[in-house]
């Protein structure tokens, strides 16, 4: 299982998803290997709906953070997302 830049997927890592609808962060689960395309799950930090995840259409948040020259830690980041509202809709 890789993200769309190759880097290697696993269960829990936060993730950039760049399509079906806005462009969202999330928790990757239920990542079943052998395969980078709809084979696990993604939970919008935001609230929402989960959905399929396809990796290949994903990026791993410290590849996003070192794209925008932000540097924080996993828990940082956390620490921020956990701030944001959830959408009621």
């Amino acid at each position: 299982m890789h993200y769309a830049n190759g880097r290697p997927a696993h269960n829990g890592d936060i993730a950039l998803q760049l399509i079906y609808g806005k462009p969202a962060f999330g928790v990757v689960y239920n990542a079943k290997p052998g395969n980078d395309y709809c084979n696990g799950d993604f939970a919008p930090l935001g609230g929402g709906p989960h959905v399929g995840c396809c990796f290949a259409d994903c990026l791993h948040i410290d590849d996003v953070l070192a794209v925008l020259n932000i540097k924080l830690g996993v828990s940082d980041v956390r620490a921020q997302l956990a701030k944001v509202p959830q959408s009621s809709g």
